[in-house]
């Protein structure tokens, strides 16, 4: 059986920890920040982990 291939659109999306977690960036961080409020801009800053079935299955696209 050949090799599994990497899901290209969720490496650029996902990464692991050195734990094996996997992190990815939060929504509404693209543009237009001037209309976002101060308080919802801290509420979407930085990453998040992914948890439960979303994570198996981002997993499984980044071959372990």
């Amino acid at each position: 059986m050949p090799k599994m291939k990497t899901h290209k659109g969720a490496a650029k999306r996902f990464k692991r920890t050195g734990t094996g977690k996997i992190r990815h960036d939060r929504a509404w961080r693209g543009h237009n920040r001037n209309k976002k409020s101060s308080a919802r801009w801290r509420r979407v800053e930085g990453k998040a982990n992914l948890s439960g079935k979303n994570a198996k299955r981002v997993d499984r696209m980044l071959n372990n």
